[in-house]
């Protein structure tokens, strides 16, 4: 295992080692000159202005000025591939024309009426976004963010049902309000308020870090070196993890009555967790046996991000009574929604509600433009091939690096969980952190999540190339080769070996 160390000292560990820094793929993009606030005043302002919460990544943060499609600039016009994209929000693209043009065109019309007024857009994107959806979901309620949108499902899934008692998954993350704080259950993202007034957090169907699961247990192009006997389509682990669940029905339930359970498609902040195989069906069977709805939480894994189908759930084989939705909808721009039947939405009715900036003119003519986008330029089918490819080649690099735990997710919904040892013991800050400075140097930003930060979280806008696909690999290929140098210096306790060496 390897020793407790400061950020510091990892960085001293490498600095004696040379990096061989991979060419960046071309851009003929040029950016506009900088013109803000100096560096040392931006930083100075952020410490005296900001929340002291809201935390800068990487130990010299970067300035952005600029956003082009996959890459993003710096005040020095540095050039860096976003393989994060806002955190799995720029769907289509910094600055994508079409969208653009279109939300220009719109401000320069009408910026806000609120929907109490009757305006085209409104209506146009919530016909266009419910054609995408299956079965009966074909209401919209538009909200501001994925937090909002899952707050609504909780109270919607009250009102409907009668019923109080909400299941969520353990790991699973579902925003940051006071209510859906209770739903999040992941101790690093929890305040010690009350926020589990009847919610029950269910054991992770997790193939690589549960109980039970291993190499034909998930959904993806890659598994886990982890063995099990598994046959065919059939999962045993998902059988013992569905027994988990009821018990929590059995013990910690009013007999018969739940409200819903929440689910993310793959779970996002908590490391591209990936469920075993037909799990979320057949919980699915047993929450609606108890008089309860399912809410496929699509904030990260709509649109298209997953490759294969346009939402997560479909990959599950389930329909949901409730879908919420954020992040790449608007391509960056503020915009949510919460979709559900028109029974189940009925219940809104029993007292006013209302919602300022839902179905913003502007927000809902970027909606639709990203819609556009996604159809016109084959975003879900670049999503499904690239992302595969990547998977594969970045299991390549598992094959190589002892480091490298396990590579999972689909799509471009992509998760590099880095590890001590073969007891998979979470690689740890100091040098997570210095990994993914390393790559920033490089001109490669990734991202950081998992319950110990040990997961690099792969998910760029998925208008990015194969070239761009070829330099993550590369670039985190020599981040990693800095810590396999150092390991043959006399310092075994670091053990970021290559493997067959």
């Amino acid at each position: 295992m390897l020793k407790k160390i400061s950020v510091r000292k990892a960085s001293r560990i490498c600095r004696h080692f040379s990096v061989d820094v991979p060419e960046m793929p071309r851009c003929d993009f040029v950016p506009e000159k900088y013109n803000g606030k100096d560096y040392a005043s931006m930083q100075e302002l952020r410490q005296r202005h900001l929340a002291p919460c809201i935390t800068a990544m990487f130990k010299k943060p970067i300035v952005i000025n600029q956003g082009h499609m996959q890459w993003l600039f710096d005040h020095k016009g540095k050039r860096y591939l976003d393989m994060f994209g806002g955190i799995v929000t720029v769907s289509v693209g910094h600055c994508h024309p079409k969208v653009v043009d279109v939300a220009t065109k719109q401000i320069n019309k009408l910026w806000h009426t609120s929907n109490i007024y009757l305006h085209p857009n409104i209506h146009e994107y919530a016909e266009k976004l419910t054609e995408k959806l299956p079965g009966d979901l074909k209401v919209v309620y538009f909200v501001n963010s994925g937090s909002e949108a899952n707050d609504l499902a909780m109270l919607i899934a009250r009102l409907h049902t009668g019923n109080f008692d909400i299941i969520s998954l353990r790991n699973g993350y579902h925003g940051m309000t006071n209510h859906t704080m209770g739903v999040t259950a992941q101790s690093t993202w929890r305040y010690h308020v009350p926020a589990n007034n009847g919610i029950h957090h269910v054991m992770n169907p997790d193939p690589f870090k549960g109980l039970w699961g291993g190499a034909k247990c998930r959904d993806s192009p890659v598994q886990t070196s982890r063995k099990c006997d598994c046959e065919g389509d059939e999962c045993q682990a998902t059988d013992m993890y569905y027994d988990q669940l009821e018990e929590v029905f059995k013990y910690s339930l009013p007999k018969g009555r739940v409200a819903a359970m929440f689910a993310e498609s793959i779970q996002g902040v908590g490391g591209a967790i990936q469920y075993t195989k037909k799990y979320l069906k057949k919980a699915q069977e047993l929450i609606h046996a108890n008089g309860g709805l399912y809410v496929a939480d699509e904030v990260q894994t709509g649109f298209g991000r997953t490759g294969e189908h346009f939402w997560g759930f479909e990959g599950h084989g389930v329909i949901p009574d409730v879908v919420t939705m954020a992040k790449g909808i608007g391509n960056g721009f503020p915009l949510a929604a919460v979709v559900t039947t028109p029974k189940i939405a009925e219940c809104l009715t029993r007292a006013l509600h209302f919602n300022t900036f839902g179905g913003n003119p502007v927000a809902c003519a970027i909606g639709q433009a990203v819609l556009e986008v996604i159809e016109e330029e084959k975003t879900q089918e670049r999503s499904k091939n690239i992302g595969t490819y990547l998977l594969k080649e970045l299991e390549k690099l598992k094959d190589k690096w002892s480091v490298i735990g396990d590579v999972r997710g689909k799509g471009l919904m992509i998760g590099v969980e880095l590890v001590e040892d073969s007891k998979n013991t979470p690689l740890g800050v100091p040098f997570m952190s210095h990994i993914v400075e390393q790559c920033k140097d490089m001109g490669l930003l990734i991202g950081k999540g998992g319950m110990n930060g040990n997961v690099l979280r792969i998910k760029p806008p998925m208008c990015i190339t194969k070239e761009d696909a070829d330099f993550t690999v590369k670039v985190l290929d020599n981040s990693i080769k800095t810590y396999a140098q150092h390991a043959k210096r006399n310092r075994p306790e670091y053990v970021f070996l290559e493997k067959n060496k």
